[in-house]
């Protein structure tokens, strides 16, 4: 099917006699302007044109078979056709991609999807620029000739040298490239804990053989990255950070989600593909602005799992290119490519004086709350309801009494030292820093959490990853962006109802060891708390 088009006022001359059917012919298309000079003059006129169906190529065909039609007027036609016919595509001064044609273009972007933002004093549309790639795409398959000069697309953008793939992928693993490379290498990748997704992502960057940056959470992952990279490919000194001490614009860059927020105008013309690890952070919005910015036309997230519990996930699809692959623990367990686990929940009752005070708590929570869930009170809140606040205050008051219980932490204690003597490898989770250091005392566990420097980190984890059994105590920042060395228990004592920390910290345990193949992950709650809602929440779907 012909696209309609308009086509430019131009004129042009025709020599000779003109008989009735060949200028019925000629003003399919032009107007008769009479005869000047001894030749036939016409003008192409666009009604005319759009009536007939026609295309530029449909014109310049007609024209091209009239005998008589002035040699130099036909050149002079092409000339202008195929500059009309032409658009150009560039990065604007504010970052965005321009686009520029004299031709008439709303509807093709209209058509394509594409947003309609016009900038009249440059005479041009404005595209945000991750939509690059796409703008290209739909010019194209409309027939223009791209004047493309962001240049992300062409050979330009090339590693300097081939690199190879040196690694082997499983099943899984090819399933999950393969629907990314026929997205047209754009999409998220949802693989749990301990599954391979750098790999994966790895031989994405050797498959493309373009110009790579890589977005990363945390500093520790900055350096894992580079380390995976060099491992999986002969990459050499074509990997760098961008971070730190070092900062190097490498044809395959790391850097972080910070550092790649300030240098995003810098970043944005050098890169062709652009990887964010824990894509689940994208909705943040630095981050997000980062994926906005970015016109890499090849994309992929990588995450544990991309659902978020306030419902923002579906912010990145669009800005990645849509889940393109996903994948449970259950299921690489039951494949055998993840250690079969056992999840088991140790229900505990509050210490009397606990207890009383939590019944308290609660009793007050409901005044104040008079029915309403705990979303409507965090609206309410935003509203400056007063009661809605005070209820939020003490549901904080109950959450904090129940996950630092002392009943829990005696649980925990006798669960790992039952488990130290059976010669078990324990990580502890937890969510706040005092009970982390309290758990560790008592156990005498080695303690990670966000306030240890680089160096002590790593000793900390080289330490645990050395010994055949022992125990790690963990806060959030064990939760991602930390290569934790493999364990085969784990114990949960505090957390939120959040799906995703879940299977993250159950990826801990996951990894195929050498023996027993078996994790046991255990989970401490309150009994006749809200605790008992959070775990059935935080396990929903984990299968």
């Amino acid at each position: 099917m012909h696209r309609t088009v308009s086509v430019p006022r131009v004129r042009f001359r025709v020599k000779g006699w003109i008989d009735k059917e060949l200028f019925k012919t000629i003003t399919r298309v032009a107007r008769y302007l009479g005869r000047r000079e001894g030749y036939s003059l016409f003008e192409l006129d666009p009604q005319r044109v759009r009536k007939e169906g026609y295309t530029l190529e449909d014109v310049f065909s007609l024209l091209s078979s009239i005998e008589g039609i002035v040699e130099e007027d036909l050149e002079e036609l092409k000339r202008v056709f195929e500059e009309y016919n032409t658009a150009r595509v560039y990065f604007r001064e504010d970052g965005w991609i321009g686009v520029s044609s004299r031709r008439f273009l709303r509807d093709i972007l209209r058509e394509g999807g594409l947003p309609l933002l016009y900038d009249r004093e440059e005479k041009a549309y404005k595209i945000p620029p991750y939509l690059y790639g796409k703008v290209v795409s739909v010019l194209r398959n409309a027939g223009l000739r791209v004047v493309d000069e962001v240049g992300l697309l062409g050979s330009a953008s090339l590693l300097p040298r081939r690199i190879e793939f040196r690694g082997t992928l499983r099943p899984y693993q090819e399933e999950a490239l393969k629907a990314w490379r026929e997205n047209d290498y754009k999409g998220i990748i949802a693989l749990p804990t301990g599954a391979g997704k750098t790999v994966v992502a790895i031989a994405g960057i050797a498959e493309l053989q373009v110009r790579t940056l890589v977005v990363v959470y945390t500093r520790e992952q900055v350096r894992q990255w580079i380390q995976a990279v060099r491992r999986f490919t002969d990459a050499g000194g074509m990997v760098g950070a961008y971070y730190g001490e070092e900062k190097r614009l490498a044809p395959i860059t790391v850097t972080t989600y910070q550092t790649a927020y300030r240098r995003l105008r810098e970043f944005a013309p050098y890169f062709s593909l652009v990887i964010f690890d824990e894509a689940h952070h994208l909705p943040a919005e630095k981050f997000r602005a980062v994926a906005i910015g970015m016109p890499a036309p090849y994309r992929l997230g990588l995450s544990a799992t991309i659902e978020r519990e306030d419902g923002k996930h579906e912010e990145i699809f669009p800005l990645l290119g849509g889940v393109v692959y996903h994948t449970s623990p259950g299921e690489l367990t039951r494949q055998g490519y993840l250690a079969t686990y056992t999840i088991i929940q140790r229900k505990v009752d509050l210490l009397p004086n606990e207890k009383k005070k939590y019944m308290e708590l609660r009793r007050r929570y409901q005044v104040y709350a008079r029915g309403r869930t705990f979303q409507e009170l965090l609206e309410a809140a935003k509203k400056g309801d007063q009661d809605a606040i005070q209820a939020i205050r003490i549901h904080k008051e109950m959450t904090k009494l129940i996950q630092h219980s002392e009943a829990k932490l005696r649980e925990a204690e006798k669960i790992i030292r039952n488990e130290l003597a059976k010669g078990s490898k324990i990580i502890v989770f937890t969510q706040y820093k005092s009970q982390a250091e309290e758990i560790a005392r008592r156990v005498g566990g080695l303690l990670l959490h966000g306030g240890l420097d680089k160096a002590r980190r790593a000793r900390v984890l080289e330490e645990f990853r050395a010994s055949p059994s022992g125990v790690l105590v963990v806060t959030t920042v064990g939760d991602e962006g930390i290569d934790i060395p493999d364990a085969n228990v784990g114990v949960l004592l505090s957390g939120t109802g959040s799906q995703r920390q879940f299977i993250q910290r159950l990826g801990r345990l996951l990894r195929p060891k050498n023996g027993a193949n078996t994790a046991r992950l255990y989970e401490i709650i309150a009994a006749g708390t809200s605790e008992e809602y959070q775990a059935r929440k935080r396990r929903m779907g984990r299968l």
